[in-house]
């Protein structure tokens, strides 16, 4: 397996089990990182090892004893640390546990950034870094905040949950509740960046974790509806990309679709409706269903986002409603809700609204609104998609007579 595969997937895993022994996540990170720089230099030369998440715990634990021992401070880590030297060798997979009381340990790092005492979006961002490997640059583009204000609000959390001694532990089962709003928002936000960001195997990743999730909490009716999302979502990939274009659902060959997982999805559906609670997760994995459905009902798509909408409060989740309410009023009124929102700084608020604009026939505004799309367009095939919008909006394209059939 290449060494950026191993980092795709194993970055979570080999950070949170050395912030398991070190109990500090920036030396752990620190750590981390030195040991994925080294296998970089080595691995090409003297081969992939056997077991390369026990092989980068290995390595970067040592080098965080060589830090710790250099900078002669915590000394209390570097004795404990050393004492457990002296019993011996280690072989790699001792550092990897798979005995976990819960199903995968990156779960501990999760409720660890995501304790109360961090302010939300510090939970959010400190998260995803640690475990979905994005860089400060990604996260900043997910908050729509400066690079700048993101990584001090990184510090902070790291340093908060160093200096507080806040614990590396699930934690006990009648404070799970109350923690468990930031940690879904850790995981879809890492879903949609891996589907919206062209990092796919985050999507992997935050439907791993969400599976893990539902085996642990099985009766939270908001984890299942969670993971049934993503994964009703996640059928269409195979979908979404012909020549490397994106291709909208409508256009989109079912046939590629997996059936299987639209199945598991529908059925994690049911069984959160059958505890009679209504969340968030639960509304978007009931519209994400009827998307699937041929013909859609777009009566009822437009009835559940404005439940959703009472729910959240979010303009993003009134842009979608605006593309119901056009489907089933026509584009001037879908315009009409979308005109009322203060999105200019969202990128695919200039995609649908130049999509609703070129039905309404208003071709110069569409061509101007899928310009700004496409300068803010984060993946090839988004630009793609929108340079082709563009051009076929150009006023040129737009002057040429059509042809007509015989």
């Amino acid at each position: 397996m290449a060494l950026d595969a191993v980092f795709r997937d194993q970055w979570g895993r080999v950070l949170a089990t050395l912030v398991g022994i070190l109990g500090d996540i920036e030396l752990a990170e620190d750590a981390a990182a030195e040991a994925f720089a080294i296998a970089a230099e080595r691995w090409p030369r003297d081969g992939e090892p056997a077991n390369p998440t026990g092989w980068l715990v290995a390595t970067a634990r040592n080098r965080a004893i060589d830090h710790l021992r250099r900078r002669q401070v915590l000394a209390d880590k570097t004795t404990l640390l050393a004492r457990d030297i002296e019993t011996g060798p280690r072989p790699p997979e001792a550092f990897v546990d798979d005995s976990a009381t819960i199903p995968d340990e990156r779960l501990e790092l999760i409720f660890t950034c995501c304790h109360p005492a961090l302010a939300l979006e510090a939970q959010v961002a400190l998260t995803l870094r640690t475990l979905g490997g994005l860089s400060t640059d990604e996260i900043a583009l997910a908050f729509l905040v400066p690079f700048e204000t993101l990584s001090k609000r990184l510090t902070r959390a790291k340093h908060k949950i160093r200096n507080a001694g806040i614990p590396f532990a699930v934690p006990p089962d009648h404070q799970l509740p109350d923690r468990l709003a930031a940690v879904l928002a850790v995981v879809y936000l890492i879903f949609n960046q891996g589907w919206g960001g062209g990092r796919v195997d985050l999507a992997a990743e935050a439907i791993h974790l969400g599976r893990a999730l539902a085996d642990l909490m099985p009766d939270e009716p908001e984890v299942l509806a969670l993971l049934a999302l993503m994964l009703l979502h996640d059928a269409r990939k195979a979908a979404r990309l012909r020549d490397g274009q994106i291709i909208q659902l409508d256009d989109q060959d079912r046939t590629l679709w997996d059936a299987r997982q639209i199945d598991q999805g529908r059925e994690l559906l049911r069984r959160a409706m059958a505890h009679g609670r209504s969340g968030p997760y639960l509304v978007q994995a009931a519209i994400a269903d009827l998307h699937l459905q041929e013909p859609r009902d777009w009566g009822q798509i437009a009835a559940l986002y404005r439940t959703l909408a009472r729910q959240t409060g979010s303009p993003i989740v009134e842009m979608n409603l605006a593309v119901a309410v056009a489907a089933i009023d026509g584009p001037e009124a879908g315009l009409a809700i979308l005109d009322g929102l203060d999105l200019d700084h969202y990128r695919y608020f200039h995609s649908t609204r130049a999509e609703l604009l070129r039905s309404a026939g208003r071709d110069g505004e569409a061509h101007q609104a899928y310009r700004r799309a496409l300068s803010a367009a984060q993946t090839e095939p988004e630009q793609r998609f929108l340079a082709d919008r563009v051009a076929e909006t150009a006023p040129s394209a737009v002057s040429e007579p059509r042809q007509t059939g015989a």
